[in-house]
């Protein structure tokens, strides 16, 4: 079967931008996209976008907002898709499937969302869209408050591990100085992660302010094309392999100290990769909490369940270390504007892989990465294995 190659790229800042939509998000990136790739927007046969939206504007329709933005794309087929926090990548798969398919050669695909125009309590709310709301709706925190309760829960099975979580997001700011598109480029000591205070307080216990990815506003465009488009392009980043494995909505109807469809994405993505873990060079997850990153390393394999604290305690994770996570900053420090989330992550794994990462954040002859994003409490589960074919 063909198998679709990222080509091309672009990223905005992410943080709180001027933008005042969207639209004006995607414009930021769709043009110097094309360029990087050395496409034009009349070679382009598919528009794939992801926007959650849920109520952070009235305007939705966001497919067609790419041929606002960039009138050359107005007539070209566009489509957008919503999978909580895994939008992004639900539009990177769907391209990828209609260049698969044979359906066309070349796709965009963009991810946006305009967060912080909306009041700190309305945020909240919209994202407890990606919860099942008729039993959880209540939760005090929101959505970190559902993130405290798995938290909580796993202290309770497997022993209190706060410095741990505490370790995994003074780790990822110190990645994120280094990315010029990360939401937050500061630096976080370990000691300021895990003490309690005013300017690090509760926000859903025991998750404090730095165990929480921030509100964001953000793009990232990615152009995928046919093999045979991409043997003459400057560059192609190939997915080995990739797959989408689903677990139950309700929290109540499944154990929460593991991420078993996380798990299952991994095992089926490295087994048909036929590699295994440590043959990565590096991994871009989702953090979107660090009790998620830490989960997730045990989903990945690091560490069997209830261990995974011991992960992070032996810097296996850290730059330096023998399975470098979140180069970027991860969620944690790039920032989180739902739609771009999944795009960025995988644009972020295909600079390391074309030694295009800015200084500072690029790995040493980095030649195969996993991308792991997720949709709600690990429900939608996308897992890429990436490798540089060019």
């Amino acid at each position: 079967m063909t198998k679709a190659q990222i080509v091309g790229w672009a990223h905005s800042k992410f943080g709180k931008s001027s933008a005042p939509d969207t639209e004006t998000l995607m414009a930021e990136v769709v043009a110097p996209a094309l360029e990087h790739a050395g496409v034009g927007a009349a070679d382009i046969d598919g528009i794939f976008v992801g926007v959650m939206n849920n109520g952070f504007s009235k305007q939705d329709f966001q497919g067609a907002l790419v041929g606002m933005a960039m009138p050359e794309l107005g007539k070209t087929p566009a489509v957008r898709m919503e999978n909580a926090c895994a939008t992004g990548s639900a539009a990177l798969y769907s391209a990828l499937d209609f260049i698969e398919s044979g359906r066309g050669k070349i796709a965009l695909v963009v991810g946006a969302e305009k967060m912080s125009a909306l009041p700190t309590a309305e945020v909240g709310d919209i994202l407890l869209g990606a919860s099942y709301r008729s039993e959880e709706a209540q939760v005090t925190g929101g959505f970190a408050g559902l993130f405290g309760q798995i938290a909580q829960q796993y202290f309770d099975k497997y022993g209190e591990c706060s410095d741990a979580l505490a370790m995994i997001a003074s780790k990822n700011h110190q990645n994120g100085v280094h990315n010029p598109y990360a939401h937050m480029q500061k630096a976080f000591t370990f000691e300021q992660c895990n003490d309690v205070s005013d300017r690090n307080p509760y926000v859903a216990p025991p998750l404090r302010r730095t165990d929480c990815s921030l509100v964001s506003d953000g793009a990232a465009a990615m152009i995928v094309a046919a093999p045979e488009v991409a043997a003459g392009l400057q560059r192609a980043i190939a997915f080995r392999a990739r797959t989408h494995t689903n677990d139950i909505l309700a929290l109540s109807q499944r154990d929460i100290t593991q991420f078993d469809g996380a798990r299952r994405a991994w095992a089926a993505s490295l087994e048909a990769a036929n590699l295994g873990l440590y043959d990565l060079d590096l991994v871009e997850t989702h953090d979107c909490f660090t009790v998620a990153e830490l989960l997730e390393y045990e989903a990945m394999g690091l560490a069997e369940p209830g261990k995974g604290a011991d992960v992070i305690r032996e810097g296996i994770t850290h730059k330096d270390g023998r399975l470098p996570v979140n180069l970027s900053g991860g969620l944690k420090s790039k920032g989180h504007p739902i739609g771009a989330t999944g795009v960025s992550m995988h644009i972020m794994a295909a600079m390391q892989l074309a030694g295009e990462a800015p200084e500072g954040m690029q790995a040493s002859n980095a030649q195969l990465a996993g991308v792991f994003n997720m949709g709600g409490a690990a429900v939608a589960n996308y897992m890429s294995v990436l490798e540089r074919v060019k």
